[in-house]
């Protein structure tokens, strides 16, 4: 739905959701979840269980509820799996339910405003899928409630860190019911929540932090990384418009990652690829970066969101959905409980299980397949549609005046590099298809029902406009050469397309300690870890081979990588552990006096432990082949 004045337009609309069915690998991945973690936890986990506070229990009755459900629903509806959504629905009936005559609504004992910030994402997903005529009104009274009860009990707290998520439902309710107190929250709102705008386009907070504050927390930075925007949307300001962009390049300069995220464990950590991220951030990094793609139009929101949801967000759960982390390292060559370098967090931090560390991940990571798959593609301002990421999937969708269109996406991206779109429509209409052109891709090469096109690419888009009938196929090839990513140290990652690749290290998983099938494992190392790379810095390409293979139904796991790059490499024996992590890269170049080997390297995201980051090996780098 297309924002009502005085909110600015968004060049890009959410589909509701149900409007794009998940196909290939993804709808693998979501069921796998819907068999794993996700669809079991509440036979697991007490605090998602029946005894929650979210179900009118005694038990657990802040966060967890509301955040399991905001992964969960969307699960559900996209596998239309009929067992999950009858796991929703008393959920959703005791939320309805609970509501009192002054608006307010959930569990009495707890009063937190951010809890409440998460059911609504709920709400606003279960109308959307479901068109319950009791959540806009729900909303109304709630909203109403807020208004006032903000000027006595302001945003504290994760709260306060976190206001844009309820910036977000207000817009949503604004734009169906076009009520004007709604404006004046959205103004309080903002003036309650952190200054985000202040600190992404001044950032000061370029070191390793070492003592809390909700400014310089990873997930408060993530979930904050789009207030700016949406208030945007009804101040106009170009500070509220640019923030994120200054803000992104701000956290990776002094904090990144090759995986696309930043680091945090439990607060902003440096770039060191021993630090840790902490899956909460992931995916509510995720989250904020389709908002900025919806709000700003933009594709480079995109090419990140693809970096982290292809890389961050397979590494850090086991490949059967059985277990997660809490804190992902690059640079990760052991999964144990051990003391490490974390800002914060616990020494249990990096294992693979049920609740390491703290669970709020535990909860919280079932959003981030579902919300991608959601907004694969978005709706243009101009009735049109747009492609923003190519995973194979099927949607439905109104184009211009009314006209029924179904688009099928046949691909197996980011494993292959070809993206073929089959489109119908009801009858003949004039609309326009945008198609992201990632940053990484020099050539693309576009055909429409076989013909070759050119068309120049604006802000990250194509734009195809023309009259549109029945069963039209678009092509898109979008070649992936290897590159190199200089770190520090001279140190270097590599990537070809959106997929980070690294050196993957043989695995054994021991039971700590828990019930199977949702234990706690820790991960030993079975090879050396400690390799350098052999390759011409000023031709990655030809310094390895590109290896294809079947994508299987998980493809991210490291014997099945469906691709991998098969290069030379030499140990580097002075490089070893510190702290139990691997430790710091040699400054490069590196000499070596080991042999030449061959190695092989896989997708980040289907190797637990491994090495991202390398440094290089002098003698290459000098151009003195052996």
């Amino acid at each position: 739905m297309p924002n009502k004045a005085p909110l600015k337009e968004t060049p890009f609309l959410a589909l509701p959701l149900g409007s794009i069915e998940p196909d290939g690998w993804l709808r693998d991945q979501l069921l796998l979840q819907a068999e794993g973690l996700t669809g079991k936890l509440d036979e697991f986990w007490e605090d998602v269980g029946p005894g929650s506070g979210w179900l009118g229990g005694s038990g657990e009755s802040w966060e967890r509820g509301p955040y399991y459900l905001d992964g969960l629903l969307p699960l559900a509806y996209l596998l239309k799996n009929d067992q999950l959504i009858q796991k929703v629905k008393p959920w959703v009936e005791w939320t309805l339910g609970s509501q009192r005559g002054d608006g307010n609504f959930g569990p009495e004992n707890v009063p937190d405003w951010w809890c409440r910030m998460i059911m609504l994402k709920v709400l606003i997903m279960h109308q959307e899928v479901t068109n319950d005529e009791r959540v806009i009104p729900f909303l109304s009274r709630y909203f109403q409630y807020q208004l006032e009860e903000l000027k006595k009990r302001p945003l504290t707290d994760w709260g306060q860190a976190r206001g844009g998520e309820n910036i977000l439902c207000a817009q949503w309710l604004y734009n169906r019911t076009e009520d004007s107190y709604l404006l004046e929250l959205i103004h309080l709102l903002h003036e309650q929540t952190l200054d985000w705008t202040e600190i992404f386009n001044d950032f000061p907070f370029w070191r390793y932090q070492t003592e809390f504050d909700h400014r310089i927390h990873v997930v408060n930075v993530a979930m904050g990384i789009k207030e700016p925007a949406l208030y945007f949307l009804i101040s106009g300001e170009a500070k509220h418009q640019f923030a994120a962009r200054n803000g992104i390049e701000s956290l990776m300069t002094h904090h990144g990652q090759m995986h696309g995220m930043w680091s945090g464990d439990e607060w902003l950590a440096g770039s060191h690829p021993s630090q840790g991220t902490e899956l909460c951030s992931v995916v509510e990094y995720m989250f904020s970066l389709e908002q900025l793609v919806r709000i700003l139009g933009e594709g480079m929101y995109a090419d990140l969101l693809e970096r982290v949801t292809f890389n961050a967000l397979p590494a850090a759960i086991s490949p059967d959905w059985h277990g997660h982390q809490y804190d992902q390292q690059v640079n990760q060559v052991a999964c144990t409980l051990a003391k490490r370098n974390w800002t914060l967090n616990g020494d249990d931090s990096n294992l693979f299980g049920l609740e390491p560390n703290f669970g709020c991940c535990t909860a919280n990571m079932h959003q981030g397949w579902p919300k991608y798959a959601m907004n694969l593609w978005m709706a243009t301002v101009d009735n049109g549609l747009a492609a923003i990421s190519y995973a194979p999937c099927t949607i439905q969708a109104k184009v211009a005046n009314g006209v029924d269109a179904k688009v099928k996406v046949l691909s197996q991206y980011p494993f292959r590099d070809t993206i073929s779109i089959d489109l119908q429509v009801s009858k003949n209409a004039y609309f326009s298809v945008k198609l992201r052109i990632p940053t990484w891709c020099k050539e693309p090469r576009l055909l429409i029902n076989g013909q070759e096109m050119t068309i120049p690419c604006e802000s990250g888009f194509i734009t195809i406009e023309r009259h549109w009938e029945t069963n039209q196929t678009i092509e898109l090839t979008l070649p992936m050469e290897v590159k190199m990513e200089k770190r520090a140290n001279y140190a270097v990652g590599v990537t070809r397309g959106p997929l980070v690749y690294v050196l993957p290290i043989s695995e054994r998983w021991e039971k700590l300690r828990g019930v199977e099938p949702f234990a706690d494992f820790e991960i030993y190392p079975e090879t050396v870890w400690n390799y350098g790379l052999v390759v011409d810095s000023s031709n990655p390409e030809a310094s390895f081979q590109v290896q294809e293979s079947k994508v299987s139904k998980q493809p991210f796991l490291a014997k099945d990588a469906p691709v991998k790059l098969v290069g030379t490499g030499k140990r580097v024996p002075h490089w070893k552990m510190e702290k139990n992590s691997a430790g710091t890269i040699p400054i490069g170049p590196v000499f070596s006096d080991q042999l030449e080997e061959t190695i092989t390297l896989v997708p980040y995201g289907s190797a637990r432990l491994r090495i991202g980051e390398f440094p290089l090996i002098q003698s290459e780098m000098a151009g003195e082949r052996k």
